[in-house]
């Protein structure tokens, strides 16, 4: 089949829609990484103390992917409007390569979400919140940001442990071990606070009260933008993958059609 052919025309002109298809999307995928690598929720220490953030190195590839894609779509409309079967090889083997980092992140991401069950956060939470005898700078470190982590959460989201307050009474943690459980039954954030940040009713807050302390856990409060932050990465990484699979498929076909 000759350069000139009108069905090779078609598919040319298929394959640079393809690839401007391909470029947008790795503008979009890049933008989408860089949001959720900023950690707007304030999220990242708590999985960075479970030593498996895992979704953040997903995230990080999805940007280089996103990059790689962009540039890789310029070469491949030029590649095809030129009929140069050298820059087509190139650009195949390019795409082939970028193709399974965006797997490999893609598939972190989807089974990261598996990984985000309540009792990580509770054992965590138990084990590092307001925790005074580390072992050493690294876990003071993780302990302090798990801390403010925690104290953010409760006072933005008005919720008291991952379940609930029962957390703290239930459960042995490095809290008790330094609070006397009349007094603190459990951290001053979970108290329902005024405009200045101090509780409205301590007494009641402490007695358990309804109405003077948060009840709802803040489980929620995390795994969603968690959640959201590993879809988003997934899914839309697979739905760049099966229209990146059908472009190289026909520039692979291309390839082999053009005259030397």
């Amino acid at each position: 089949m000759a350069k000139s052919d009108d069905g090779i025309r078609i598919l040319q002109g298929l394959l640079i829609f393809g690839n401007v298809v391909i470029g947008m999307c790795g503008i979009a995928l890049t933008a989408e990484c860089i949001y959720f690598v900023t950690d707007p929720h304030g999220l990242y220490p708590l999985l960075e103390a479970t030593e498996n953030d895992d979704i953040y190195a997903a995230t990080w590839i999805g940007i280089f992917v996103g990059f790689a894609l962009l540039a890789l779509s310029i070469l491949g409309i030029v590649a095809v409007i030129k009929s140069d079967r050298t820059l087509l090889l190139v650009y195949i083997i390019l795409m082939l390569i970028t193709y399974a980092f965006e797997m490999a992140s893609c598939i972190t991401a989807a089974t990261h979400r598996d990984f985000l069950t309540p009792n990580l956060f509770l054992k965590q939470m138990l084990n590092r919140y307001d925790k005074t005898e580390t072992d050493n700078d690294n876990d003071s470190w993780m302990s302090k940001g798990v801390t403010k982590t925690w104290n953010k959460l409760m006072l933005e989201n008005q919720c008291c442990g991952v379940q609930g307050p029962s957390d703290w009474q239930e459960y042995t943690s490095a809290f008790r071990q330094g609070h006397n459980d009349a007094d603190f039954p459990w951290p001053r954030n979970c108290c329902v606070l005024d405009a200045q940040g101090i509780p409205v009713n301590l007494d009641g807050c402490k007695l358990g009260v309804p109405g003077y302390f948060n009840k709802n856990g803040c489980y929620d409060a995390i795994s969603g933008p968690m959640n959201t932050h590993a879809w988003g990465v997934a899914w839309f990484g697979f739905a760049i993958l099966c229209w990146t699979f059908c472009v190289l498929l026909g520039t692979i076909f291309y390839w082999s059609r053009i005259e030397y």
